[in-house]
């Protein structure tokens, strides 16, 4: 199951990993946020104990999306080493997703 973050986990759950982290910034009312949340399920399984794979919901969370410039959803941002190595905006398929994961692998 993905994971949930938050403003109070971030650091310690994304910035402070020693895995990739995938992070799906997202909300309850977007379409597109629902068309790839299943995506990132699979995902978060196919990839569990190589990648921490979770999402982070807009509405409840604040002050990291704006930290990083969240200004559309959704957003998937990478980390690794506790730094930002990329990003994808928009509903992509799932093989996106997955390339980008398996790059910073």
């Amino acid at each position: 199951m993905a994971l949930q973050f938050t403003d109070s986990n971030f650091e310690s759950d994304v910035l402070k990993s020693d895995k990739v982290t995938m992070v799906d910034f997202w909300a309850e009312w977007c379409g597109p946020c629902k068309a790839i949340g299943p995506l990132v399920e699979q995902l978060s399984k196919e990839y569990e104990g190589k990648a921490n794979i979770g999402k982070m919901d807009v509405d409840a969370n604040s002050n990291v999306p704006m930290q990083y410039g969240i200004r559309s959803i959704p957003t998937i941002l990478f980390f690794k080493g506790g730094q930002l190595v990329d990003k994808t905006v928009g509903a992509v398929p799932k093989a996106t997703l997955e390339a980008t994961l398996k790059k910073h692998l």
